[in-house]
């Protein structure tokens, strides 16, 4: 028996997760139970499970019977390339996740907290004083300057100025919907035509493609550094596969980490007895960045597409289609997060463990998120340095929306805030 979902034509149901995709979700949980159907236009149909245990069934086929790099290939291939930890499978996969693990691991980049704290000040600097301003966009410049300094180890001031216009450019035309949208064989056919937004993306990946590939050919003949970079070319990658994993970091860890720093301010500025413990009690500080990634995660689905019919409870899910556990609301299952919608570090302080799988910012199984811990460094870094810097308002009290960008969940005003330097301690 086929899960059970809307009846809408699939060109309806898109619109309707388009304009709603949190309340088009739950409305269907509540309506249809954990599992449930969802067909996107121009897309296999989705099998969405909202349980840990559900989950955990569509993580196991990353061992087999599923795929998730074969979900991202048609749309993120022209911008990640054909040797991407996202939109790779099976032992090619494997391969490269054994490459890319040990440079990312806590211990390897707990190194880099005092650069990345130095990042930030340096940017939190020029911000403006007393004018509301959207504070995600102030974070994306800061985890994009990590990007090029930690992971792709670039010191050059040109070079680094070229990558700061360019690599924002290409991510936003790379992820716009005429992008990712767009059948591939339509795609490549407007190759041709000069001012389409695949001609200018092309345009941009080959000036940025120009550098990198300049850069791994100097640090080739210059061996050694600490960052990502000099630690992969000590690998067996070749150099394709080493530009298509720093574009693959690039794109998992500029905009999700950006975005999941926007929403930890914006919950903050709506709860001020938390705001009150930061930035000084550090376990505390590492509970506020664990709740923001569960009460607003950044990614709200992890698909994988099926190739062998997959059994959930009394469905089966046939060969072809998608199946993806629903992060967003997992993270809201009132039977494992008492009152799920407060924003309650506490939860993460005594027992975090005893939510068990349930909390799943970065995805599960073997695919988990390989920039995970990068990720929970730069928040706990970056949130400090800001809440020590300055003292942050929020000009409209109300919670803001959540808004689907690409696949990631923003704040629908990027988290408006004023700023105002925070007033040194007195000394007794």
């Amino acid at each position: 028996m086929l899960p059970p979902g809307p009846r809408l034509p699939a060109l309806l149901q898109t619109a309707w997760l388009l304009s709603d995709p949190i309340g088009a979700l739950e409305k269907c949980r509540r309506k249809y139970g954990p599992i449930f159907t969802v067909r996107l236009f121009g897309f296999p149909p989705e099998v969405y499970v909202a349980t840990p245990e559900l989950a955990e069934q569509v993580y196991r086929l990353d061992q087999g019977g599923g795929r998730a790099g074969r979900v991202r290939r048609d749309f993120l291939e022209p911008m990640v390339g054909a040797h991407s930890l996202l939109t790779l499978d099976d032992e090619p996969w494997w391969r490269h996740r054994r490459l890319l693990t040990p440079p990312l691991r806590a211990k390897q980049i707990a190194g880099y907290e005092g650069e990345i704290a130095a990042i930030a000040a340096e940017k939190i600097a020029a911000w403006p004083l007393g004018t509301p301003f959207p504070l995600r966009d102030r974070m994306q410049e800061i985890t994009l300057e990590v990007i090029l300094r930690l992971v792709f180890g670039i010191r050059d001031a040109q070079r680094l100025d070229r990558l700061r216009v360019l690599l924002p450019k290409l991510i936003e035309i790379g992820g716009s919907p005429a992008m990712m949208v767009l059948p591939p064989r339509l795609r490549e056919a407007s190759r041709r035509l000069p001012f389409t937004p695949y001609a200018r993306f092309l345009r941009l990946r080959a000036a940025v493609d120009e550098i990198l590939f300049d850069e791994i050919g100097r640090r080739r003949a210059e061996p050694g550094g600490t960052d990502v970079l000099g630690r992969l070319l000590e690998t067996e990658l070749g150099d394709q596969e080493v530009r298509d994993e720093l574009i693959t970091l690039l794109i998992a860890g500029h905009e999700t980490t950006a975005t999941g720093l926007a929403w930890a301010f914006e919950r903050l500025l709506r709860t001020p007895d938390v705001l009150d413990r930061l930035p000084h009690d550090e376990e505390y500080l590492d509970a506020v960045v664990k709740e923001a990634l569960r009460v607003r995660p950044v990614v709200f689905e992890a698909p994988r597409l099926v190739d062998t019919p997959l059994r959930l409870g009394d469905y089966e899910v046939p060969a072809g289609w998608y199946a993806a556990p629903l992060i967003a609301l997992i993270h809201q299952d009132p039977s494992i997060w008492p009152s799920p919608e407060e924003f309650r570090p506490e939860r993460f302080l005594d027992g975090a463990d005893a939510h068990g799988k349930a909390w799943m910012p970065f995805g599960g199984g073997r695919r988990f998120c390989v920039g995970a811990q990068l990720a929970l460094l730069e928040m706990r870094v970056i949130l400090r340095e800001v809440l020590g810097r300055l003292e942050l308002s929020a000009p409209d009290p109300a919670p803001e929306a959540r808004r689907l960008k690409l696949v990631t969940l923003a704040p629908a005003k990027l988290t408006r805030v004023s700023a105002r330097a925070r007033t040194p301690a007195r000394t007794p």
